[in-house]
């Protein structure tokens, strides 16, 4: 089974002795998006480091458009960190410029045009940016390069919800046809009217991948709503547990 954009088979990887991701099988196909979903410590990130080549599995194998992760897979992945990677003293146009240089597929004009939509000036230096227009010119940056495979972590955890409609905007409306998009994310009632398919993680293992709407004909729910089930999430949710503690925390199973 070597065919489709993203095939793991029996992925596994252990930080000391915890097992952050256990014998993980998925298979992504072009042309989805695709959330990917699980409380905090359940492994999503870890999956996503694995998958962008910054973590190397203990077990298991990982392609993508049939590759092993390297320089071409680097080349067709177009990764949203779970942090802000950019200095603070940087500013707008000196970021959109590193794009350009060291991104063959990116388009400058693209980038430029949204982040005039969006009111945030190229001469503006990031720290003087509010939390959600930081998010904002880091997904519009890697929302337009022209990748195979988006990977965003937590592209709307931390921000409002205004911030997150123009998220899930900007994701709807600049990829590709033949192009998937992997979002990571807890907050599943607002990303779900977006997805064709859902990965549940818990404790670095498979639960369940399936189509949204298989799970609506046959489970009779919404993704969220099997979530909860799935999880025992009450509908107020967890306290400390979902309101951004996945975010910005470096560790085993995430």
């Amino acid at each position: 089974m070597t065919e489709g954009l993203l095939v793991c088979s029996g992925l596994t990887k252990r930080f000391c002795r915890k097992e952050a991701l256990k014998n993980v099988n998925i298979r992504l196909e072009g042309g989805k998006i695709i959330g990917l979903l699980g409380p905090n410590g359940s492994g999503k990130t870890t999956f996503i480091k694995l998958v962008n080549g910054l973590l190397m599995p203990d077990a298991g194998s990982i392609l993508i458009d049939g590759k092993a992760p390297g320089v071409y897979s680097k080349s067709i992945i177009s990764y949203l960190p779970d942090r802000m990677y950019f200095a603070n003293w940087m500013r707008v146009k000196d970021i959109v410029e590193m794009f350009h240089d060291f991104y063959q597929d990116f388009n400058k004009e693209k980038a430029v045009d949204m982040l005039n939509r969006l009111n945030i000036g190229l001469e503006e230096r990031m720290k003087h940016l509010s939390k959600g227009n930081k998010e904002k010119v880091q997904l519009v940056l890697v929302m337009s390069r022209r990748a195979k495979l988006y990977l965003l972590d937590e592209p709307i955890g931390g921000v409002d919800p205004a911030a997150r409609d123009f998220i899930l905007h900007t994701i709807l409306t600049n990829y590709s046809e033949d192009a998937s998009v992997l979002i990571s994310t807890h907050l599943i009632a607002d990303v779900e009217k977006v997805l064709d398919e859902v990965i549940f993680l818990k404790d670095g293992e498979l639960v369940r991948q399936d189509s949204v709407d298989h799970i609506r004909e046959v489970e009779g729910m919404s993704v969220d709503q099997l979530f909860r089930s799935i999880f025992a999430v009450p509908e107020s949710g967890y306290p400390g547990l979902w309101d951004g503690a996945d975010r910005g925390q470096a560790g085993p199973g995430r």
